[in-house]
C-alpha cells in the first residue's frame, strides 16, 4: 500500500461558488495519477452525486458518494469572537459504504435542508445521524470538525465525549481525519487528534480538502470564492484557502504524511469498503386511485372511450348525420384509440395518462386556462379524449408514435401550458392530492457565463465599473446563446489589444476564462415538478429554495429521472392569461354568452384570416415579429394548416422554403412530390417536407416501415451518424423496391429526406401553437377592444410593450381613456361610452405606484363610492399604501384630474394630501377626532389648493411621459399644429407615400427622442447611432452614420422636438431611414404659424400676454383676442402689430390663469 492514496474530501463545482473541479475533470485527474477511486464530498449537498457516478464510472474510476455536512455544535460554551450571531456548525464527512448508506445520506442531507431555517447554514443533529447511520462511513471533519474545534478550545473532556458519541453511532466505520495544508490551526490540533485516535482505537485517515484542480488555478479560485462571499480580493476578514487546497498526486500525499503512513493506507481501505455503485432506478409512478375493483388499465379505457364520444358529439358529428354515417365516421377514431391504449398498457404507462388528465381536468373545472397541447403529446388520441390536449390528431394527421414509440422505450412527457397567473394553484392541488412530502420542484444550476464572469472578476479585483462595463460591451453574443470568452477574445481584435496594453485587463480576462462555466448558484426549474409514490427523500436528496415553500430536488432534470422519479411539466404561458382576460372582458358585453368557449370557435373565421393576410398581427401569439408579418403578407393564409406550416417553417434552415411554399400555394410554381406515391403525404404542404411526421409517414408508405421504426429513422437522420445512416438507407431502399420503386430513385429520395430531417419540425407542437395563434387572431379580429385591453394588462409593467400596443390601438381607431382614480381599475378595463367601446388606462400601469396600493384605492372606491374631492380622497385612502412618489406620479399621469384641474398645483402640494391622509388614519386608529388650527395651510377637514399656474402643454406631456413611459393624452408634436404642414413635414404614417412621390429625394420628418444606441464601428472605430423617435402617428428608427452623428449628436440628445432631413428606402422588405440633417423643431417653425387665437375668461391676463408677445418679437403672425361678455356676446379684437408665433408662445399663453384657450390660427 506504500504508494497508493485515494482522495476522500473533494469539493466539485457542485459546491456552489466554492468548488472549481468539474466531475469530468475529477475523473481525469484520478486517471492521470492512477488513483483508482475518489470521493465527492460537496458542502451540505449531493447535487452532483449521480453526475459524478456516471462520469467516474465512464472513465474507469470508482465513485465514492459522500457529503461534507454541518452538524449541531457539540458542547454549549460560547465561543469568543462568535457572540452576536449563530455559530457556524461543525462539519463531518459522510461516505456511502453501500446502497443502504447511500439512501441514508439522502435522508440526512434532506433533513439538514428541510429542518434548518431559511438563511441559516444547513445542519443536522447527532440524533439524526444515529437514526440513519447504517452503511455510512464517518470522517471526523479534520480542522473544521467537532473534535478539532473542541481541542482548539482546550475542551479535552468534551472532545473525548464527542468521540465516544460518534463511535457509539458509527463503531468501526469512524475515522479520525487529519489534514496538512500548512495552516497553524491544523498544526495546533493534530497531536491531540492523533492521541485520541490511539487512545480510543479509532483509525486515522489523511485527506486533502480539494477545491481546485491545479496550483496554477489558486488565484482564479481565490477570486471565485470572493464572488461567492460578495468580498473583494484585498479584504482582510474573508475566507481564504491556500495553494495546497488542490488535487494532489498520491506521491505528494504519501510524502506529506510519510510519518503516519497508515493515514494514507486507510484511504485505500475506505475505498475498498465503499466498492459499490449507484444503479439507475426505473421510473416509479404514484398509484392512481381508480376506485374499488378497478385497475388503472380499466380506468384509462373507460375514461378514454367516454371522452372520445363526448369529443365526437361536440366537434365531429353534425346534426343531419344518420346513425350509419356516425358509425362510419367513428370507426377510424375507435381503431386509433384501441391501438394507442394497447401500446400505453404494454409500456406500463396508463397511470401517467390518468395523473396528467386528473390535474388538467381539475384546472378546467376551476376555470384555469389550459393550453391545447405542446410538443409531441398532441399526437395522441387518448390525450385528446382525456382533455389533456385540444387537437384532434386525426383531423390534423398527427402521429402517436412521435410521442410514444413502442420500439424506443422512454417515458411519455406531456408539457402542459397553464395560465401563468394560476399555474401555482394546479401545483398546490397536486401537492394536496399526492402528499406534500411526495411532490417537489426540480433544481437548476446557474453557470458563470462570459460577461457575468468578467463583471464579477472585475468587481472582486476592484477594477472600476465603467472600465469593466466597456470590456463587457466588447464581448459579442446574445444571452440566449452565449459564446465562450476565449472565442470572444479570438473574434474581437479590440479585446486582444486592450489585454496586451493593460496588464490588469489581461489578468481579469485570464481569471475570467478559468472560472467561466463553473456553477455559481442554484435556482428552481420554471416548470418541472416530480411526483413520487413515497416520501421523496427515499429516492433523492431534497433542498430548500428560500423563494419557494415547496421542497426542491437536489438532482437536476437529467438525474432526477435516473433516480426513479417521473417529471411533469407545469408551464406558464402568458398568452393563455391574455385569452382568459379578454374573454372575461367580453363576457361583460350583452352580445357575448357567459359560457363563451375559446376552444369552440370556428376554425374558418373570415375576419381572422383577413387580419392574418393583412399581417395586422401585433399582439398575435407567434406571428407578431416584423419578419413573420412579411411572410404573412405574401402567404395570405386561409386555413389553419397554413398557420401550422408557417409556425414550423419560420426558423433558420426551413425558412429558405417559405418562398417556395408561397409560390406553390398561389399557383405560381408546380409542387414536386418526388414520387406519385408520396402525393397524399406532401399535398397539404405543396410537396415541401415541413414536418417530422411526414418523414415517418413517407417511410411507412414507400418502404414499409412501422411508424415506430420510422420514428427511429427520423432520429437517426437527425443525428447523422454515418454507420446508422447506411444501415437505414439499405432498409429504406430495400423496402421501396418491394413497392416497385426504382432503387436509385429510392436512394435519391432517402438523401432528400435526410437533408430535411435535421431541421424538420414536430407537427404536433406546431399545430398546438398555431391553434393558440389562431385563437388570439380571432379575438383581435372580432373583439379588438377587449383583446388589446387584455394584452396591455398582461404587460402593464413593460412600458416599451405598452407603447407599441398604444400605437396599434390608435391604428385600430380605438380610443384610450386616461387613468382616473374614479374610473380606472387596477388593470386595463373596457368602458362603453354611448355604444362605443373604449379602453380605460390601468392605475397599476402608472410607473412606481404598485399593484397593492392601487388595489387598496380601487377597493375603497368600490366600497364607498367615487372620490368627491381631494379631501375625500385623502381621508379615505389607506395612508400606509400612499407615499410621495406614488401620489406625484398619479398627478403627473392625470389620474387626479377628476378631483382638481391644475396638475402643477397638485404636484407641488402632495405633502398636504399626505398629511391629511396620515392624520385621518391616525384619528381612525385612535378612534377620536383630531383638530388642526387654521394656520395649517388648509381649513379643518378640507384641503384647499392655492391658485397657481398649470404646466404648459409641453410640460404637461413631459410629466405625463415620466409617469407613464410614453405620451398618452397627446404627443408633443401636436402643439406644433399646422406649422408642421407649412414647413413640409411628413407624418411617419405617410412616409411610404412621400417616398413614392419624391423618388429618393430628401424627406422632412419631425420627432421626439425615445432612445439612442451609440455603436462603435469594428472597421475604423468611428461612432454611429441608431436613434428611436416618435411622432403622433408612430415610432421609427433613424440611422446616423459617423459624420452625421458627430454633427448632430448634441441636438438629438437635448430631448427637444426635432426636425429631421432624411433619406429612406426599402431593403430586403425592411424600411431603412438614414439621417442627414437635424435641427431644433421649435426654431424651425417659429414664425411659420399664421397667428394665435386667444380666448379670455377675465381681463387680468392682458398685461402678461403683452409681455410674452414682446419677448417673442415682431413677425408675421396675427394675434386675435376674444372674451365672452356678461350678456353672452363675444368681444373680439385683432392687434395691429404682428408677432413671431410658435408652439412655446402658444403654450405659455394657454397656461396663464384666466386664459380659456390659446390655439394656432
Amino acid at each position: 500500500m506504500e504508494n497508493g492514496f485515494i482522495h476522500l474530501r473533494v469539493h466539485t463545482n457542485y459546491s456552489l461558488a466554492e468548488g472549481a473541479i468539474t466531475t469530468k475533470e475529477l475523473a481525469k485527474l484520478c486517471a492521470a495519477d492512477n488513483q483508482p477511486a475518489a470521493a465527492m464530498t460537496d458542502t451540505n449537498n449531493m447535487f452532483g452525486a449521480l453526475d459524478f457516478a456516471g462520469a467516474a464510472s465512464g472513465a474507469g474510476i470508482q465513485p465514492i458518494l459522500g457529503v461534507q455536512v454541518g452538524i449541531e455544535r457539540f458542547g454549549t460554551e460560547v465561543v469568543l469572537g462568535k457572540a452576536g450571531r449563530e455559530p457556524d456548525p461543525d462539519e463531518l464527512v459522510l461516505l456511502a459504504q453501500n446502497r443502504a448508506g447511500y439512501f441514508n445520506l439522502l435522508k440526512i442531507v434532506s433533513r439538514a435542508h428541510m429542518t434548518t431555517e431559511a438563511g441559516s447554514t444547513p445542519k443536522v443533529l447527532l440524533d439524526h445521524l444515529a437514526e440513519h447511520c447504517e452503511g455510512v462511513i464517518c470522517l471526523t471533519g479534520g480542522p473544521s470538525g467537532p473534535l478539532a474545534r473542541l481541542l482548539g478550545e482546550e475542551q479535552q473532556s468534551k472532545a473525548e465525549d464527542c468521540l465516544k458519541r460518534l463511535k457509539a453511532i458509527y463503531d468501526d466505520r469512524l475515522y479520525i481525519e487529519i489534514q496538512r495544508h500548512g495552516l497553524a490551526s491544523e498544526e495546533l490540533v493534530e497531536p491531540g487528534l492523533i492521541d485520541l485516535a490511539y487512545e480510543y482505537d479509532v483509525p486515522l485517515v489523511a485527506t486533502n480538502d480539494c477545491y481546485f484542480p491545479r496550483a496554477d488555478m489558486y488565484e482564479a479560485h481565490d477570486v471565485f470564492i470572493c464572488i461567492g462571499q460578495g468580498a473583494v480580493v484585498g479584504q482582510e476578514d474573508r475566507w481564504r484557502l491556500t495553494p495546497n487546497h488542490r488535487f494532489k498526486t498520491a506521491e505528494e500525499m504519501r510524502t506529506l504524511f510519510a510519518d503516519i503512513p497508515e493515514a494514507c493506507d486507510n484511504t485505500l481501505v475506505i475505498a475498498h469498503r465503499c466498492a459499490w455503485h449507484v444503479e439507475k432506478i426505473d421510473p416509479i409512478l404514484p398509484p392512481f386511485d381508480c376506485g374499488e375493483g378497478r385497475t388503472e388499465v380499466d380506468e384509462l379505457r373507460h375514461k378514454s372511450f367516454d371522452g372520445l364520444q363526448a369529443r365526437l358529439e361536440k366537434y365531429v358529428y353534425s346534426p343531419d348525420m344518420t346513425e350509419a354515417e356516425k358509425q362510419k365516421v367513428t370507426e377510424p377514431y375507435n381503431a386509433r384509440l384501441e391501438y394507442e391504449l394497447g401500446i400505453i398498457n404494454q409500456m406500463g404507462f396508463p397511470g401517467y395518462f390518468l395523473i396528467v388528465a386528473d390535474f388538467i381536468q381539475w384546472a378546467k373545472e376551476h376555470e384555469i386556462p389550459v393550453g391545447p397541447g405542446r410538443g409531441s403529446g398532441a399526437g395522441s388520441l387518448v390525450a385528446y379524449a382525456l382533455l389533456i390536449t385540444d387537437l384532434d390528431p386525426l383531423r390534423f394527421s398527427l402521429l402517436f408514435e412521435r410521442f410514444l414509440n413502442p420500439e424506443r422505450v422512454s417515458m411519455p412527457d406531456f408539457d402542459v401550458d397553464f395560465c401563468q397567473d394560476r399555474r401555482g394553484e394546479v401545483i398546490e392541488y397536486v401537492q394536496h392530492k399526492y402528499g406534500y412530502d411526495r411532490v417537489a420542484q426540480i433544481i437548476t444550476f446557474g453557470k458563470l457565463q462570459a460577461k457575468a464572469a468578467v463583471r464579477d472578476v472585475g468587481r472582486v479585483l476592484s477594477i472600476p465599473y465603467g472600465y469593466v462595463d466597456k470590456i463587457c460591451k466588447m464581448i459579442p453574443g446574445d444571452p440566449a446563446k452565449p459564446i465562450p470568452l476565449k472565442e470572444a477574445i479570438d473574434m474581437e481584435p479590440d479585446l486582444r489589444r486592450i489585454a496586451r496594453e493593460d496588464p490588469d485587463i489581461d489578468r481579469l480576462l485570464t481569471i475570467a476564462m478559468q472560472i467561466e462555466g463553473l456553477y455559481r448558484n442554484s435556482s428552481t426549474h420554471a416548470a418541472g415538478v416530480v411526483i413520487g409514490d413515497r416520501d421523496l427523500d427515499e429516492l433523492v436528496p431534497l433542498y430548500r429554495d428560500p423563494r419557494s415553500d415547496m421542497p426542491v430536488t437536489q438532482f437536476n432534470m437529467k438525474f432526477v429521472e435516473n433516480a426513479g422519479l417521473v417529471k411533469f411539466d407545469f408551464l406558464g404561458l402568458k398568452t393563455l392569461t391574455v385569452i382568459i382576460e379578454a374573454v372575461n372582458l367580453m363576457r361583460q358585453r350583452k352580445d357575448v354568452p357567459q359560457d363563451f368557449d375559446i376552444s369552440a370557435i370556428p376554425l374558418d373565421d373570415r375576419p381572422s384570416f383577413k387580419l392574418l393576410s393583412a399581417a395586422e398581427t401585433v399582439g398575435v401569439f407567434q406571428l407578431e415579429s416584423q419578419g413573420m408579418q412579411d411572410v404573412l403578407r405574401g402567404l395570405k393564409p386561409d386555413t389553419l394548416e397554413d398557420i401550422i406550416a408557417v409556425v414550423a417553417l419560420y426558423r433558420p434552415g426551413p425558412m429558405d422554403n417559405i418562398p417556395y411554399y408561397i409560390a406553390r400555394k398561389h399557383g405560381r410554381e408546380e409542387p414536386d412530390y418526388m414520387h406519385p406515391m408520396l402525393k397524399p403525404i406532401l399535398e397539404e404542404t405543396y410537396g415541401i417536407m415541413i414536418y417530422q411526421e411526414q418523414v415517418m409517414q413517407l417511410a411507412q408508405l414507400m418502404s414499409g416501415y412501422s411508424l415506430g421504426g420510422a420514428d427511429l429513422l427520423r432520429r437517426a437522420m437527425g443525428k447523422k451518424i454515418a454507420e446508422e445512416m447506411e444501415k437505414q438507407r439499405s432498409l429504406f431502399v430495400d423496402g421501396a423496391e418491394k413497392n416497385n420503386v426504382d432503387r436509385q430513385q429510392a436512394s435519391d429520395i432517402f438523401d432528400q429526406v435526410a437533408k430535411f430531417a435535421s431541421y424538420g419540425f414536430n407537427k404536433s407542437h406546431a399545430a398546438a401553437y398555431a391553434l393558440v395563434a389562431y385563437q388570439t387572431a380571432y379575438l383581435k379580429a372580432n373583439y379588438p377592444v377587449e383583446f388589446m385591453a387584455a394584452l396591455m394588462t398582461l404587460d402593464m409593467h413593460n412600458t416599451d410593450k405598452l407603447a407599441i400596443f398604444k400605437q396599434e390601438i390608435e391604428r385600430l381607431g380605438i380610443e384610450i381613456l386616461p387613468p382616473c382614480i374614479n374610473n380606472s381599475g387596477v388593470a386595463f378595463t373596457v368602458e362603453n361610452r354611448g355604444g362605443v367601446r373604449k379602453i380605460r388606462y390601468a392605475l397599476a400601469a402608472v410607473r412606481n405606484v404598485g399593484d397593492a396600493a392601487m388595489e387598496s384605492l380601487v377597493a375603497s372606491r368600490e366600497a364607498n363610492g367615487p372620490f368627491k374631492d381631494l379631501t375625500d380622497f385623502a381621508s379615505r385612502i389607506d395612508s400606509k399604501a400612499l407615499n410621495k412618489r406614488l401620489l406625484e406620479n398619479l398627478v403627473r399621469a392625470g389620474a387626479l384630474d377628476c378631483l382638481h384641474d391644475n396638475r402643477r398645483v397638485m404636484y407641488e402640494n402632495v405633502d398636504k394630501i399626505l398629511a391629511v391622509s396620515q392624520r385621518e388614519m391616525q384619528a381612525r386608529n385612535n378612534d377620536q377626532i383630531s383638530m388642526f388650527g387654521d394656520d395649517s395651510g388648509f381649513g379643518k377637514d378640507t384641503i384647499r389648493m392655492p391658485d397657481g399656474r398649470d404646466w404648459v402643454p409641453m410640460e404637461k406631456l413631459t410629466e405625463e411621459f415620466s409617469a407613464i413611459g410614453f405620451y398618452l393624452s397627446a404627443h408633443p408634436l401636436d402643439t406644433f399644429g399646422k406649422s408642421l404642414q407649412r414647413i413640409g413635414v411628413a407624418p411617419f404614417s405617410e412616409l411610404e407615400a412621400r417616398m413614392r412621390a419624391q423618388n429618393k429625394g430628401a424627406i422632412k420628418l419631425a420627432g421626439t427622442l425615445i432612445n439612442a444606441r451609440e455603436m462603435i464601428s469594428k472597421k475604423n472605430g468611428s461612432k454611429f447611432a441608431f436613434v428611436m423617435l416618435s411622432d403622433a402617428t408612430g415610432s421609427f428608427e433613424v440611422a446616423f452614420w459617423a459624420e452625421a452623428w458627430a454633427a448632430y449628436k448634441e441636438v438629438i440628445n437635448s430631448g427637444k422636438p426635432l426636425l429631421l432631413i432624411v433619406s429612406a428606402e426599402f431593403r430586403e422588405g425592411q424600411l431603412r431611414i438614414q439621417g442627414q440633417r437635424v435641427e431644433d423643431l421649435e426654431k424651425a417653425v417659429t414664425g411659420a404659424a399664421e397667428g394665435i387665437r386667444i380666448r379670455l375668461t377675465r381681463t387680468e391676463p392682458i398685461s402678461e400676454i403683452r409681455e410674452l408677445l414682446e419677448k417673442a418679437g415682431r413677425g408675421r403672425g396675427l394675434v386675435n383676442i376674444s372674451s365672452v361678455c356678461p350678456d353672452g356676446r363675444i368681444a373680439e379684437i385683432e392687434l395691429t402689430d404682428n408677432f413671431k408665433v410658435g408652439p412655446t408662445l402658444i403654450g405659455a399663453v394657454g397656461a396663464i390663469p384666466g386664459v380659456e384657450f390659446a390655439e394656432e390660427i
